[in-house]
């Protein structure tokens, strides 16, 4: 009985790591060719097996589709949330939300794009409902965290749904140009997005014209 049971979890880690194998080549012709442009055939080739082998594993090209990209997002979302749960300002955990996204986006960088075109494609077959949800969570939580600030004072009064557009439209699309062995990492063109961005956040201390510091001077 015992041995049997040794036998079942051999198997099933040999699954599992079969899966994750074909997923991280799916993940990697998916961002290159796109859905359209990738046959299970050539994701079988890759892998070196049959496409039957890879039925076994996988149904249809729609299930690796999905797998990517709702796994994608749901480790997007959790990667965010551990990140500033570590901060106790505002300012701080928007900085924690877009580094730490920066550097989802540099680890996992096949399945960000995947997962990207699967927003701005025509093809239904993906779960779209789960994938929407976990984007909108993944955005409400920033605009959280910028409500905190404002509320704090951190931030100036603003409306935070355009805020978060802003902040996340810097690094949406950074995978059409970035390039991986560019002179600068994801972190550290973010780091600078943030430099230039929460100026325009910040609450500004009160200016004293010239004409009123002469006046009390006098």
């Amino acid at each position: 009985m015992a041995q049997e049971k040794k036998t079942s979890t051999r198997a099933g880690a040999r699954v599992e790591d079969r899966q994750a194998q074909l997923l991280d080549i799916a993940g990697r012709l998916f961002a290159k060719h796109g859905f359209q442009g990738t046959s299970l055939r050539e994701i079988a080739e890759e892998a070196k097996i049959t496409k039957a082998a890879l039925y076994y594993h996988f149904p249809n090209k729609e299930a690796l589709y999905e797998r990517i990209v709702l796994h994608g997002l749901e480790m997007l979302l959790e990667h965010v949330m551990a990140a500033t749960a570590q901060e106790t300002t505002a300012v701080d955990k928007v900085r924690a939300f877009m580094l730490s996204t920066a550097d989802y986006y540099t680890m996992n960088r096949d399945a960000w794009i995947t997962g990207s075109n699967a927003f701005h494609t025509t093809h239904e077959s993906i779960s779209r409902t789960k994938g929407v949800l976990f984007r909108d969570q993944y955005e409400k939580h920033l605009r959280h965290c910028i409500q905190q600030g404002i509320k704090s004072g951190e931030f100036r009064e603003m409306d935070p749904a355009i805020a978060g557009r802003l902040l996340l439209s810097s690094i949406n699309s950074m995978w059409r140009w970035h390039k991986i062995d560019g002179p600068l990492s994801a972190h550290q063109i973010v780091e600078q997005f943030l430099e230039i961005l929460m100026v325009g956040m910040r609450t500004k201390p009160a200016v004293v014209s010239t004409r009123k510091l002469a006046a009390a001077q006098a």
